[in-house]
Protein backbone atom coordinates (compact mmCIF):
# COMPACT_ATOMS: atom_id res chain seq x y z
CA UNK A 1 0.00 0.00 0.00
CA UNK A 2 1.37 3.57 -0.53
CA UNK A 3 0.34 6.62 1.63
CA UNK A 4 -0.48 9.40 -0.93
CA UNK A 5 -0.21 13.14 1.02
CA UNK A 6 -3.23 15.59 -0.26
CA UNK A 7 -3.61 19.14 -0.45
CA UNK A 8 -4.46 19.39 3.53
CA UNK A 9 -1.35 18.75 5.70
CA UNK A 10 -2.21 15.30 7.69
CA UNK A 11 -5.52 14.25 5.37
CA UNK A 12 -3.87 11.39 3.34
CA UNK A 13 -5.07 9.12 0.59
CA UNK A 14 -4.36 5.07 1.05
CA UNK A 15 -3.75 2.92 -2.24
CA UNK A 16 -3.73 -0.85 -1.53
CA UNK A 17 -1.40 -3.04 -3.76
CA UNK A 18 -3.69 -5.33 -5.21
CA UNK A 19 -3.21 -8.87 -6.25
CA UNK A 20 -5.40 -10.06 -9.30
CA UNK A 21 -5.66 -13.68 -10.63
CA UNK A 22 -8.07 -15.87 -11.99
CA UNK A 23 -10.32 -15.99 -9.18
CA UNK A 24 -10.61 -12.23 -8.39
CA UNK A 25 -8.33 -10.18 -6.12
CA UNK A 26 -7.00 -9.48 -2.53
CA UNK A 27 -5.63 -6.69 -0.72
CA UNK A 28 -4.95 -5.35 2.38
CA UNK A 29 -7.55 -2.58 3.63
CA UNK A 30 -5.90 -2.01 6.68
CA UNK A 31 -2.78 -3.01 8.40
CA UNK A 32 -1.90 -1.49 11.78
CA UNK A 33 2.36 -2.00 11.14
CA UNK A 34 2.11 -0.11 7.68
CA UNK A 35 0.15 2.79 8.99
CA UNK A 36 2.16 3.56 11.73
CA UNK A 37 5.16 3.39 9.77
CA UNK A 38 3.47 5.80 7.48
CA UNK A 39 2.41 8.19 11.16
CA UNK A 40 -1.13 7.23 11.03
CA UNK A 41 -1.34 5.76 14.55
CA UNK A 42 -5.03 5.57 15.31
CA UNK A 43 -6.53 3.21 17.30
CA UNK A 44 -9.58 2.60 15.26
CA UNK A 45 -12.88 1.50 17.57
CA UNK A 46 -15.71 0.58 15.47
CA UNK A 47 -16.43 0.01 12.00
CA UNK A 48 -19.96 1.52 10.57
CA UNK A 49 -21.50 0.95 7.11
CA UNK A 50 -23.86 3.17 5.10
CA UNK A 51 -26.01 2.31 2.12
CA UNK A 52 -27.57 4.95 -0.19
CA UNK A 53 -28.87 6.11 -3.74
CA UNK A 54 -27.49 8.25 -6.28
CA UNK A 55 -27.63 11.83 -5.33
CA UNK A 56 -27.60 11.48 -1.76
CA UNK A 57 -25.41 13.77 0.27
CA UNK A 58 -24.20 12.49 4.09
CA UNK A 59 -22.83 15.39 6.24
CA UNK A 60 -20.79 17.50 6.74
CA UNK A 61 -20.39 15.35 10.14
CA UNK A 62 -18.32 15.83 12.89
CA UNK A 63 -17.75 15.33 16.62
CA UNK A 64 -15.76 18.01 18.81
CA UNK A 65 -13.31 17.68 21.45
CA UNK A 66 -13.03 15.23 23.59
CA UNK A 67 -15.03 12.78 21.38
CA UNK A 68 -13.52 13.92 18.00
CA UNK A 69 -13.20 11.17 15.36
CA UNK A 70 -10.79 10.15 12.91
CA UNK A 71 -12.36 8.29 10.13
CA UNK A 72 -10.92 5.71 7.89
CA UNK A 73 -13.00 5.92 4.81
CA UNK A 74 -13.74 3.24 1.64
CA UNK A 75 -17.00 2.09 -0.66
CA UNK A 76 -17.63 -1.53 -0.88
CA UNK A 77 -19.83 -1.12 -3.62
CA UNK A 78 -20.71 1.67 -6.24
CA UNK A 79 -18.72 5.16 -5.78
CA UNK A 80 -18.77 8.53 -3.69
CA UNK A 81 -17.17 11.87 -3.99
CA UNK A 82 -15.73 11.70 -0.38
CA UNK A 83 -15.42 15.59 0.90
CA UNK A 84 -13.35 16.50 4.19
CA UNK A 85 -13.14 20.43 5.18
CA UNK A 86 -9.73 21.44 7.97
CA UNK A 87 -11.69 23.05 10.95
CA UNK A 88 -8.27 23.01 12.42
CA UNK A 89 -7.66 27.16 13.36
CA UNK A 90 -4.36 27.07 13.30
CA UNK A 91 -4.12 25.22 10.40
CA UNK A 92 -2.68 26.91 7.01
CA UNK A 93 -5.47 25.27 5.20
CA UNK A 94 -8.27 25.98 7.63
CA UNK A 95 -11.46 26.23 5.62
CA UNK A 96 -10.38 24.17 2.31
CA UNK A 97 -11.71 21.31 1.15
CA UNK A 98 -10.67 18.28 -0.34
CA UNK A 99 -12.75 15.97 -2.14
CA UNK A 100 -11.54 12.44 -4.09
CA UNK A 101 -13.76 9.49 -5.50
CA UNK A 102 -13.51 6.53 -3.76
CA UNK A 103 -14.86 3.49 -5.50
CA UNK A 104 -15.41 -0.17 -5.18
CA UNK A 105 -13.30 -0.18 -8.42
CA UNK A 106 -10.20 1.93 -7.35
CA UNK A 107 -10.27 0.87 -3.83
CA UNK A 108 -9.13 3.67 -2.18
CA UNK A 109 -9.84 5.21 1.23
CA UNK A 110 -9.33 8.56 2.92
CA UNK A 111 -8.02 8.90 6.55
CA UNK A 112 -9.68 12.02 8.31
CA UNK A 113 -8.08 12.68 11.23
CA UNK A 114 -10.12 14.60 13.93
CA UNK A 115 -10.64 18.18 13.21
CA UNK A 116 -12.14 18.11 10.03
CA UNK A 117 -15.66 17.76 9.00
CA UNK A 118 -16.53 15.02 6.73
CA UNK A 119 -19.38 14.47 3.88
CA UNK A 120 -19.76 11.82 0.87
CA UNK A 121 -22.12 12.44 -2.28
CA UNK A 122 -23.39 8.76 -4.16
CA UNK A 123 -21.82 9.37 -7.58
CA UNK A 124 -23.11 5.88 -8.55
CA UNK A 125 -26.98 4.37 -8.67
CA UNK A 126 -26.08 3.12 -5.36
CA UNK A 127 -23.05 2.66 -2.67
CA UNK A 128 -22.07 0.60 0.40
CA UNK A 129 -19.84 3.04 2.29
CA UNK A 130 -17.91 1.54 5.65
CA UNK A 131 -15.44 3.87 8.00
CA UNK A 132 -13.35 2.91 11.03
CA UNK A 133 -13.72 5.40 13.93
CA UNK A 134 -11.14 6.04 17.13
CA UNK A 135 -13.95 7.42 19.30
CA UNK A 136 -17.37 6.12 19.85
CA UNK A 137 -20.48 8.46 18.84
CA UNK A 138 -21.24 11.19 21.68
CA UNK A 139 -24.55 12.40 20.72
CA UNK A 140 -23.53 16.03 22.75
CA UNK A 141 -20.13 15.96 20.79
CA UNK A 142 -22.25 16.06 17.62
CA UNK A 143 -21.62 18.86 14.73
CA UNK A 144 -22.00 19.64 11.13
CA UNK A 145 -22.02 22.10 8.36
CA UNK A 146 -24.77 22.57 5.64
CA UNK A 147 -23.32 20.60 2.63
CA UNK A 148 -24.25 23.74 0.19
CA UNK A 149 -22.57 25.85 2.38
CA UNK A 150 -21.63 29.18 -0.14
CA UNK A 151 -18.27 29.95 1.70
CA UNK A 152 -17.29 26.70 1.01
CA UNK A 153 -18.20 25.83 -1.97
CA UNK A 154 -18.55 22.40 -2.19
CA UNK A 155 -19.19 20.55 -6.00
CA UNK A 156 -20.91 17.55 -4.90
CA UNK A 157 -20.92 16.33 -8.76
CA UNK A 158 -24.56 15.60 -7.88
CA UNK A 159 -27.60 17.18 -10.32
CA UNK A 160 -29.00 19.66 -7.79
CA UNK A 161 -32.47 18.31 -9.05
CA UNK A 162 -31.14 14.67 -8.04
CA UNK A 163 -30.10 15.42 -4.07
CA UNK A 164 -31.25 14.05 -1.75
CA UNK A 165 -30.12 15.28 2.22
CA UNK A 166 -31.64 14.46 5.37
CA UNK A 167 -34.00 16.96 7.17
CA UNK A 168 -31.40 16.90 10.36
CA UNK A 169 -28.44 17.70 7.52
CA UNK A 170 -30.65 20.51 6.28
CA UNK A 171 -30.86 22.53 9.36
CA UNK A 172 -27.17 22.37 9.75
CA UNK A 173 -25.80 25.98 10.07
CA UNK A 174 -23.32 27.51 7.47
CA UNK A 175 -19.27 27.37 7.79
CA UNK A 176 -19.44 31.27 9.11
CA UNK A 177 -21.54 30.66 11.53
CA UNK A 178 -19.97 27.61 13.56
CA UNK A 179 -18.92 28.68 17.06
CA UNK A 180 -16.63 25.63 18.26
CA UNK A 181 -13.10 24.55 17.13
CA UNK A 182 -10.40 22.02 17.68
Amino acid sequence: MTIQQTTIQDLVIINPTIFNDERGYFFEAYNQAKFQENGIRYKFIQDNQSFSTKGVIRGLHLQINPFAQAKLVRVLQGAILDVAVDLRKDSPTYGQHFSVILSADNKKQLMVPPGFAHGFSVLSETACVMYKVDQLYHKDSERGIKYNDATLAIDWQVNPDEVVVSEKDLILPGFNDIDWEF
